[in-house]
Parts: structure tokens; C-alpha cells; sequence
């Protein structure tokens, strides 16, 4: 209905122009206030609590319910660096004495922690008070508790699962919909074609910089790179096509593995070397050994190599 509908027409034109204005806003607003009040009040996130508690915050993101019917992919899990995303690699000898480290556990708030953005993003639900416990575990290097903090089903298939919404309450996503379990504990699963795009990976892999924090970093850029030399060159593949092959969980490289990412670096980075070798003569009688050396390498990756 149009708004001078509402009056007769002698009194609508009888009133100024900025005045039918405001009532024409007015009515607009009273027309779409109720779905703005809905979206605003009904609950939509996968888990909308807010933990106070370290132990509220693991328990949400335990994984160990999925194991019960995910045994393999679990098995997999654990041996991924995504299973140790604080203990592995170097972080955790980087959050302790690196120069992001917190010194002092009370003055740990969040917004200091910049590594866990992609490290351990469910911090970002948390309260100050859960980042102030999971400085002292570090500092205590509490390894127990340490290991309990990774990546785990729940951040990939449930936060990081969907894009241009939140992620519904009590529903996870996978590249295809599961049928109902019968037990009612367990989540739904929901079909996401984004989790076969290289921008799920992206969320994490190529971040930065992170400006919402006291100390904004520039960290992995590696999406970047896929999209900005591997794609205008040709390629096709996305980060699952090489990294989870036949959906593996392990997605390596194993960087722990020296023979395995030895393997991996000589397939991504093939390297041909030709050679010519002569004798040079500076003075009579006198024959000096030389070599000319051409080597190429060529990079066979989706993305710069070294990167995170």
C-alpha cells in the first residue's frame, strides 16, 4: 500500500513534501521492524553459549563423540598437525618465549593472542577469562591441557562450515548430507559445497593482516598465493584435491616426517640440471678443470613454497 493510500487524497496533498517523506520512512520501517526483531531474537548459531571456563570451552569442542561413528577419519585426525595446532610445529615454544608471548597470565585477554585467529579461532566465542587460564597452561607448559587445544571436527564442519550465514544450532556440515542418526545426541549433518572450495582452507591458511588485534601480524598468506599465481597460471585443483585426497584427515604434509616431506618437496619441486665441462688453459702447459651448471626448478605446487 502506498503511504498517501492511508490518508484521502485531499489531505495527503495538502501536507509538505518532507513530511510525506518521513511518514513514506516511517511506514517502510514499521513494515520490515518485525523480521528485524525475529532475526534479532531467535537463536541461530551452532552453539550460541558463551564459555567463562577453559573446561567449558574444551568440552564444547571435544571431538570424542565423533569418534564413536568416525573411527578412521578420527584415527587420521590425530595425526594431523590440525590435532596439535598449539603443541606442534613451533608454537608452542613460539607462544611461550616468542615476542607475542604473554608474560604475565592476567594481562592475556584475547585481543593479544593474534596466533590463535587461525590456532585456535573457538577462543573468539570465549571470555577474557578462558584466554587468561590458557596463557598459564602454556607458561606452565601443562602439556596435558595443551593437547586438548587444536582444531578439531567441530571447527571445520560447524564454525568454519558455511559463509553469508552462521552456521545453524546442533547441525554440522560435510561436502554431502548424512542420513538421521538415531540417536538424539547426535548433531545433524548438512550438505556445504563450500567445504570442497579451496576458500574453506582459506579462511585459515591465508589470513592477515589482523588489524582486530593489539598487535595485527601477518601470518599465512599461502591462499593468497593460490589465488594469485596458481589460478591465473591454469590451475584447477583446490587445496583438498592435493591435501585430502580420498577425504584424508591426516592432510599432510607430516612435518615431523623429514623422508615423507622429502618426498613430497621433490614432487612439488622438480629441478633439472645439465652441465658442461672443459679444460680452460690460462698459460701453455697449464689445464684448469671447469664446469658450467644450469639448473631450473620448476614449481609443480598450488601455492609458493615455503608457506603456511
Amino acid at each position: 500500500m502506498h503511504s498517501r493510500e492511508i490518508f484521502p487524497r485531499s489531505i495527503w496533498s495538502s501536507i509538505p513534501l518532507n513530511k510525506r517523506i518521513w511518514i513514506h520512512r516511517l511506514r517502510t520501517f514499521l513494515a520490515v521492524f518485525p523480521t528485524i526483531f525475529l532475526a534479532l531474537i531467535l537463536p541461530c548459531t551452532g552453539s550460541d553459549q558463551q564459555p567463562e571456563t577453559l573446561k567449558q570451552l574444551i568440552d564444547m569442542y571435544d571431538p570424542a563423540s565423533c569418534q564413536e561413528c568416525h573411527e578412521e577419519i578420527y584415527a587420521q585426525w590425530q595425526n594431523s598437525h590440525h590435532a596439535r595446532s598449539i603443541t606442534g610445529i613451533f608454537m608452542a615454544r613460539y607462544l611461550k618465549k616468542g615476542p607475542l608471548s604473554v608474560r604475565n597470565p592476567r594481562e592475556a585477554t584475547r585481543k593479544n593472542f593474534p596466533c590463535f585467529k587461525c590456532h585456535l579461532p573457538q577462543l573468539e566465542k570465549a571470555t577474557d577469562a578462558v584466554a587468561a587460564e590458557i596463557a598459564a597452561v602454556i607458561l606452565n607448559n601443562d602439556q596435558t591441557t595443551m593437547q586438548k587445544l587444536n582444531i578439531s571436527c567441530m571447527v571445520c564442519h560447524q564454525d568454519k562450515g558455511v559463509v553469508h550465514g552462521l552456521p545453524e544450532r546442533d547441525v554440522m556440515y560435510g561436502p554431502k548430507a548424512e542420513k538421521e542418526y538415531p540417536e538424539e545426541e547426535h548433531m545433524r549433518v548438512k550438505k556445504s559445497p563450500f567445504m570442497k572450495q579451496a576458500a574453506m582452507c582459506g579462511q585459515c591458511h591465508g589470513l592477515g593482516p589482523v588489524f582486530e588485534f593489539e598487535h595485527p601480524i601477518q601470518c599465512a598468506t599461502l591462499y593468497g598465493s593460490y589465488l594469485h599465481a596458481y589460478i591465473p597460471s591454469g590451475g584447477s585443483q583446490t587445496c583438498q584435491d592435493c591435501h585430502m585426497k580420498k577425504a584424508d584427515h591426516t592432510c599432510p604434509p607430516n612435518f615431523n616426517d623429514r623422508m615423507d616431506i622429502s618426498k613430497r618437496l621433490r614432487q612439488a619441486l622438480t629441478m633439472e640440471v645439465n652441465t658442461l665441462a672443459y679444460r680452460f688453459q690460462p698459460i701453455e702447459n697449464r689445464f684448469v678443470p671447469m664446469i658450467v651448471l644450469k639448473t631450473k626448478i620448476t614449481s609443480n605446487a598450488g601455492h609458493r613454497i615455503p608457506d603456511g
